[in-house]
């Protein structure tokens, strides 16, 4: 559960850098970064499962690049569902979401 909550807090904090460093993607506070975080969660084991699958022949076409532009889609959804949280178009989520991912993948090697 304390690993659960780390990860939820450390995505919030990551979400509010990513709004600082990306221009289209704006976070209120702390509590709507909060409350992405665990919508991007549950986006991320529920819809995105579905939509790599539906989606495998593109990205198998891609070599895999195809799945920027779902990870781009469900920070877009967790936008939509987050009242807190707004991304001006998909270019905006879609570097969102690589900037995510980049600084979390930063973190976790740091840690």
């Amino acid at each position: 559960m304390l690993i659960f909550l780390e990860h939820l807090i450390l995505t919030a904090v990551l979400l509010l850098l990513v709004s600082n460093l990306v221009s289209g993607f704006y976070v209120r506070d702390f509590g709507s970064a909060l409350v992405g975080a665990l919508v991007l969660g549950f986006v991320n084991a529920v819809v995105k499962p579905l939509m790599i699958l539906l989606t495998l022949p593109f990205t198998v076409v891609t070599f895999g690049l195809f799945l920027l532009v779902i990870n781009g889609l469900m920070l877009w959804l967790m936008a939509a569902l987050v009242s807190g949280i707004r991304v001006q178009g998909f270019g905006s989520a879609l570097v969102g979401s690589l900037v995510l991912t980049l600084l979390s993948l930063a973190v976790e090697l740091l840690i």
